[in-house]
């Protein structure tokens, strides 16, 4: 949060990982926290029981603290339950974790046990509940149909690769419209159309396909990303007609430079007119008897804190290669920038910097059309005194929300 200001727009959580098998309770970090304003949020106080390191206490930052006992299922009660009637409501939702690498941030997210409910990470856990909510729906209402539409990519320098498309490089460009789009190769098709995918979406019906494709499709990422969002068949099958006919428009600007420039304006009018009659999306949108249609849910994995450090404090990092250090620059800036985009759309100042880097570029939408939903991080931090530095650093990061 911003210190001394109104109760912030991003809720932000502390989680304390649980002990490895390796690991003992000699050399733990001293912790403790405390309310301390009337907007009951928490203060944290940490030092190292052993070694260098300063101790340092944050200000009131924090809706809530979970401890080495807390299960995903605790996290998932206190920050993401609270956001499904939202959901339904059409309101739209982010989750963000950040923590240092091993403070268990994938595992806040995804988790690792896909048959223990309990185990279950945010994501897949809020996909259960929204299944279990539009089953209801459908029930009462068997011609709306409604399920989850899913994607997911990880966003990597200045490129996003779509994780459920065998990880296919995807490109990160403004439009005219002032909006993010994420498009992908250009393939050629049958009578000279040219078809840039956009990133992909799977329709899912039941939550076992959901959880599928996310085990099948999920690997290593700097930042990985998953989205939700509610749809039913009409909605579906008119955003496939409007990428069809969106593609038609691109043979059609080449034919302009032919003689025949009449004809071709012609053709440019009468696709242009097809392309509008496909975007009935919105229509779909206000029509519908159920309010959640298009609301989304949106969960990001991001880099581990290592790469972004404050003033005074110091990360051990392992012996980098020259890729690898340029990566971890990117991945730096693109840290830096949302955490300004953070501090500005928090204070409600006019100009948030969205074009500082593509994370908070592919974010804005998101940002700014929340709809009354949830925004909220998750700090994820390791208990043990060698990891102190990178522990303090996300603190100090995770205090700007």
């Amino acid at each position: 949060m911003l210190a001394g200001g109104s109760q912030p727009k991003l809720s932000v959580y502390v989680r304390w990982r649980r002990l490895t098998e390796s690991e003992s309770t000699d050399g733990l970090i001293d912790h403790r926290s405390r309310a301390v304003n009337t907007e009951s949020l928490l203060s944290v106080s940490v030092k190292p029981s052993e070694g260098n390191g300063r101790p340092w206490t944050s200000p009131p930052a924090y809706k809530a603290i979970f401890s080495r006992d807390d299960d995903n299922a605790t996290v998932y009660d206190d920050t993401v339950a609270p956001a499904i009637p939202q959901v339904l409501a059409g309101g739209s939702c982010n989750f963000f974790a950040y923590g240092h690498s091993g403070s268990g941030k994938t595992h806040t997210i995804i988790g690792y046990d896909f048959e223990r409910d309990r185990s279950l990470g945010l994501c897949l856990a809020s996909s259960r509940k929204l299944f279990e909510a539009l089953d209801s729906l459908n029930q009462a209402d068997s011609e709306i149909r409604l399920g989850i539409g899913f994607s997911l990519f990880e966003l990597r320098k200045n490129t996003a690769f779509d994780l459920l498309n065998g990880r296919t490089e995807c490109h990160i460009r403004q439009g005219p419209d002032g909006r993010t789009h994420i498009r992908g190769q250009t393939e050629l098709l049958e009578g000279g159309k040219v078809r840039v995918r956009p990133l992909s979406q799977r329709a899912c019906w039941t939550f076992e396909f959901l959880r599928d494709e996310l085990i099948r499709s999920f690997g290593r990422r700097a930042v990985g990303w998953s989205s939700l969002k509610i749809v039913n068949e009409q909605l579906v099958e008119a955003r496939d007609a409007l990428i069809d006919r969106e593609s038609e428009l691109v043979p059609v600007g080449k034919r302009a430079t032919d003689d025949r420039i009449d004809e071709a304006e012609a053709k440019k009018a009468e696709c242009e007119t097809r392309v509008a009659a496909a975007e009935s999306i919105n229509a779909i949108l206000r029509s519908s008897r159920a309010k959640c249609l298009g609301a989304k849910t949106v969960f990001v994995d991001l880099a581990g804190s290592e790469y972004h450090q404050e003033k005074g404090t110091q990360v051990a990092l392992m012996r980098q290669t020259p890729q690898e250090r340029q990566e971890g620059r990117r991945i730096n800036t693109d840290l830096l920038a949302l955490k300004e985009v953070i501090r500005a759309w928090s204070s409600n100042q006019p100009r948030i910097p969205f074009r500082s880097s593509p994370l908070t570029m592919v974010l804005r939408e998101h940002f700014l059309g929340g709809g009354g939903g949830t925004s909220a991080m998750i700090v994820t931090v390791s208990p043990t005194n060698h990891q102190y530095s990178a522990m303090l650093n996300s603190l100090k990061y995770g205090r700007y929300g």
